[in-house]
């Protein structure tokens, strides 16, 4: 699964002559990916210098917490690859730790200002692909199921006082618009742990990961252990 999800990131990056972008995922789903991306050939195929890293959500944490998504995504292979002026975490270091609507904001402007614009334009997408995963309650990004930011279709970016699952941290994450602002949204779901909660996502309930659609293409990359059983064979 990851070998097709580094294949479908670098034919997205290679689609696109001109500055790249690319949104991140947290989790242990895109680990193997990231380790991909790092290493030849895959690595070779990237134009690093072009391609610019965001990500979808983060736990409103210090950066050197193992909690922290972005600084994991460094670690494996963003420190050793990008530039670093072509990285961009979601602030968590701000005046207040127990405020993530101060990095959300920050983190808004950031976006706007790379996109070179206050309102997104459906022509024009944000990101050239998003990479998300799907909670065991159905949440992706940070966004969870029954939360006011679900219906949010102003802001680019949100606080989330405290998340439905563990760890229980403050959040900052992605609306939906803002996620669906791309060329393509790349779900990887593996384990069967995943399996029942994927089973009520493919039948149409109202979770979050089923209202995350792409503008362009959404496309689910899923292992055979947590494919549902009517999906099987």
């Amino acid at each position: 699964m990851a070998e097709a999800a580094a294949e479908r990131v670098i034919a997205r990056i290679s689609e696109n002559p001109g500055r790249v972008a690319i949104c991140l995922t947290g989790g242990s789903s895109p680990r193997a990916l990231y380790q991909l991306l790092a290493t030849d050939p895959h690595r070779n195929k990237i134009p690093w210098q072009r391609v610019h890293w965001f990500i979808g959500d983060e736990r409103f944490v210090p950066v050197d917490d193992p909690l922290n998504n972005m600084a994991a995504a460094r670690a494996i292979f963003l420190d050793q690859c990008a530039p670093a002026a072509n990285i961009h975490p979601i602030p968590t270091s701000t005046a207040d730790p127990t405020d993530p609507d101060r990095g959300a904001a920050l983190y808004e402007q950031e976006l706007k200002s790379f996109y070179g614009a206050d309102e997104l334009d459906p022509a024009r997408p944000l990101f050239d692909l998003v990479l998300m995963g799907v909670g065991p309650d159905g949440h992706t990004a940070s966004l969870f199921p029954g939360y006011p930011t679900l219906d949010e279709t102003t802001r680019w970016v949100v606080g989330v006082p405290k998340a439905n699952v563990e760890p229980f941290v403050p959040r900052v994450t992605l609306t939906l618009p803002t996620l669906a602002s791309c060329r393509e949204m790349l779900f990887e779901v593996a384990g069967a742990d995943k399996r029942a909660i994927l089973t009520l996502t493919f039948a149409g309930e109202n979770l979050p990961a089923n209202r995350a659609r792409s503008s362009g293409e959404t496309v689910w990359l899923v292992d055979q252990a947590a494919l549902p059983e009517n999906f099987r064979g």
